[in-house]
């Protein structure tokens, strides 16, 4: 069975910055995706960042050009830099792989088919 365990979250000022880790026994293999999801206070968990089965980034449309996803093959570490941080980035951030949400009341969940770690939480203050 895959654990995935997020560390790195914390809490920072508007502009700030912070590294994600996720690591775990058979985080990606050659035929999976693997990304960041998160969920803020109350509300729908989304897609921060992914690396496609094709090994391509790809990003949620609001934080690109201040996230970096990556991925160390020999760690097999799953990364997430993340910089100039909004308030609006403050969220429970979750580690995935091959991630379907659940949805529940119409609601998507930072959990579902796939393989989920319990994620770490990031707070943006201004």
């Amino acid at each position: 069975e895959v654990q995935l365990v997020e560390s790195g979250g914390d809490s920072v000022q508007v502009g700030g910055s912070l590294t994600l880790s996720c690591a775990g026994s058979g985080l990606r293999s050659a035929s999976s995706s693997v990304g960041w999801y998160r969920q803020p206070p109350g509300g729908e968990c989304d897609l921060a960042a992914l690396i496609d089965r094709n090994g391509n980034p790809k990003y949620k449309e609001s934080v690109k050009g201040r996230f970096t996803i990556s991925h160390d093959n020999v760690k097999n570490t799953l990364t997430l830099q993340m910089n100039n941080l909004r308030p609006e980035d403050t969220a429970r951030y979750y580690c995935a792989t091959d991630a379907f949400l659940e949805v529940v009341d119409g609601v998507q969940q930072c959990r579902g088919r796939g393989y989920w770690g319990k994620g770490t939480q990031v707070t943006v203050s201004s």
